[in-house]
């Protein structure tokens, strides 16, 4: 065995060209291998952590009737003295923060914009005192002010300003139902232009101050929902029952859902794209493995009169297979370390600046959570995986000639 690792490192090194050149083709293949990866987790994960800080927040605490009706948005399904709940997680060390949830039609005048219209938004009526801590709008404001606490102001998302020509100073007017089923005009300037990585929430974001929601909607000490923030690296499951048990929910007409189950739809759509996803990486990791067994098998059918000569000298069969596996195997191990390196080097660049992706996630729903910037990750199975692909599919491609060639007669290798 000795013997045979001394020979397969002295052809490595004898035939300097072709390692360089057969390392090459597979460090490329498994570099794209690593970057095509990197690009699908850091959007699955930056899609998830885009979900809780916009949308969903960790976890949230509604009227166990409400979740069945939700796409209603009902007022009157709600929950009762919302602070005291609050006091109590706060006192437990847990961010939480209440939210009016309800639907209405926006309508715009010519003055303010371009045209008479109207059409149906969803509005979200946030504390301003709490809701930053749960949710993460504090830094994204792009233009103007947030609103003031009582006033008759709102926040819009920036790509919902864009669609509709709305400016900060504009004023539009929201008709809803209040909770008890009248109807209500609300007249509102906008005050501020948010934009967030979200495009969901680009989209359709209307907010306004919760105290001039519940006087107008007479929700006065009401709210829809409790939105909870959790530490990053809790267990949610966990948390959730253990604020169950604080808030003895089950005595109660609330409940608590994870952002699992708050995104259940999206999460589907996101299984969807995963498999989607596996399948280009899958189709990446073939084209990897072709490049590289073509060039392993031009390599060892090559050699096919070297193999010849050394069983003329008296080389056994197996000896001589061993030796070209361990030295396609070492090849392998040159191209697969240059391939992490150069992986690694170029998802330095991914992770922290990414690919920008402005110029068709504008106009195109993709399904992520992602605005325009592609990041990519650190995932140390995708490097385990590429380096022992390498060795291993350097080895098999190369027992295959190896293989053929042992079968003809040493003459006719000699000859080939």
């Amino acid at each position: 065995m000795k013997f045979i690792l001394s020979l397969a490192f002295k052809n490595l090194t004898r035939y300097k060209r072709r390692t360089i050149i057969t390392s090459f083709a597979i460090a490329i293949g498994l570099m794209m291998f690593i970057l095509v990866d990197s690009l699908l987790i850091g959007v699955e994960q930056e899609s998830v952590r885009n979900l809780k800080w916009y949308e969903t927040s960790s976890a949230r605490i509604l009227h166990s009737q409400y979740w069945d009706q939700r796409m209603m948005m009902p007022l009157d399904v709600n929950i009762e003295d919302p602070d005291t709940i609050i006091a109590v997680l706060e006192d437990n060390g847990i961010d939480a923060a209440k939210r009016i949830t309800f639907s209405a039609d926006m309508i715009l005048n010519s003055y303010d914009f371009e045209e008479d219209g109207n059409l149906g938004v969803v509005v979200q009526a946030v504390d301003l005192e709490s809701d930053f801590d749960v949710f993460e709008f504090e830094t994204t404001l792009e233009e103007g002010r947030f609103m003031e606490a009582g006033s008759d102001e709102i926040i819009i998302g920036s790509w919902f300003a864009e669609d509709i020509g709305a400016k900060v100073g504009s004023y539009i007017t929201l008709i809803t139902r209040g909770n008890g089923g009248f109807f209500e005009a609300m007249d509102l300037q906008i005050v501020g232009i948010v934009n967030c990585p979200n495009p969901n929430v680009n989209r359709s974001l209307v907010m306004m101050d919760i105290t001039t929601a519940g006087e107008y909607l007479a929700m006065e000490d009401l709210a829809t929902e409790i939105d909870i923030k959790l530490p990053k690296k809790s267990d949610t499951d966990e948390m959730i029952q253990r604020i169950a048990a604080l808030l003895d929910l089950e005595n109660t007409d609330y409940e608590i859902m994870s952002w699992e189950e708050l995104a259940h739809d999206y999460l589907s759509v996101l299984q969807a794209d995963k498999a989607g996803s596996k399948l280009i990486l899958l189709l990446v990791f073939i084209i990897a493995a072709v490049g590289i067994s073509n060039t392993m098998l031009m390599a060892m059918y090559e050699r096919i009169r070297e193999l010849g000569m050394m069983r003329a000298l008296g080389m056994s069969d197996r000896a001589v297979h061993l030796s070209f596996m361990v030295e396609a195997g070492g090849i392998g191990l040159f191209g697969s370390v240059a391939g992490l390196l150069l992986g690694a080097m170029i998802n330095i660049y991914l992770v922290d600046v990414g690919i920008d992706m402005s110029f068709m996630m504008r106009d195109m729903d993709i399904g992520y959570r992602i605005q325009s910037i592609m990041r990519g990750a650190w995932d140390l199975r995708t490097y385990l995986t590429a380096l022992v692909s390498g060795v291993f599919l350097s080895m098999i491609v190369a027992y295959i000639p190896t293989r053929r060639a042992l079968k003809m007669d040493i003459p006719a290798c000699l000859h080939h």
